[in-house]
């Protein structure tokens, strides 16, 4: 009966992890390799991005199954998903917005500049939910685990940059965009979470 339940509940979360990781090594093959553009690879970056979604509520739904367990989804958390979610779509819309008007048309510098502008106050803005989660959540070991989780991310990004930034200099990778380093944040937030349920049985803020 218990292995019935589980199996109409939908994929696991090791299922949608792996999909996960597995269409960022996609898209950072095809990028790479010259397949793609960059425009064309931040838009594909949204896929792993909305696939996220599936893998909160599958993790959510194993912690909610199991009995005892460490964290459950309090209050905060599902303020930090709901705010997430705004984000991405500001995201989504900002970023068609900025495509659509600078292929179809070519609009004034001010203009030009403030749609730029606007794709990444909406990331600055999934930045601000992750900071809101750790003053809000009142579980100090779930607080522990997002922490900690940033802290992977923060560290993947800035050796990513670095090391990336001196190979540039030395000619042997091609330029990437600066907001790849944002991407390479939520990538190690990724790998946080891993890391988490790894050492303490719990994601932390997937």
């Amino acid at each position: 009966m218990t292995g019935t339940k589980e199996r109409t509940t939908g994929r696991t979360a090791r299922f949608w992890a792996g999909l996960l990781l597995g269409t960022l090594g996609a898209i950072a093959g095809l990028a790479l390799s010259g397949a793609i553009d960059a425009d064309t690879a931040l838009v594909l970056m949204l896929v792993p991005v909305i696939q996220t979604i599936p893998l909160m509520r599958a993790a959510g739904r194993r912690r909610d199954g199991v009995a005892g367990g460490l964290c459950g989804k309090g209050e905060a958390q599902k303020r930090y998903t709901k705010r997430v979610a705004l984000f991405t779509a500001l995201y989504l819309l900002s970023f068609g917005l900025l495509t659509f008007a600078t292929t179809e048309s070519d609009p004034a510098f001010a203009l030009r500049s403030v749609l730029a502008v606007l794709p990444g106050l909406a990331v600055i803005g999934i930045f601000w939910a992750v900071g809101r989660l750790i003053v809000e959540e009142q579980d100090e070991f779930i607080r522990m685990l997002v922490v900690r989780q940033s802290l992977i991310a923060t560290g993947i990004a800035l050796s990513a940059a670095t090391v990336w930034g001196f190979l540039e200099t030395a000619d042997v990778v091609p330029h990437l965009d600066a907001y790849w380093v944002a991407v390479a944040w939520f990538l190690g937030l990724f790998v946080g979470a891993l890391s988490n349920r790894i050492e303490y049985g719990s994601w932390g803020a997937v």
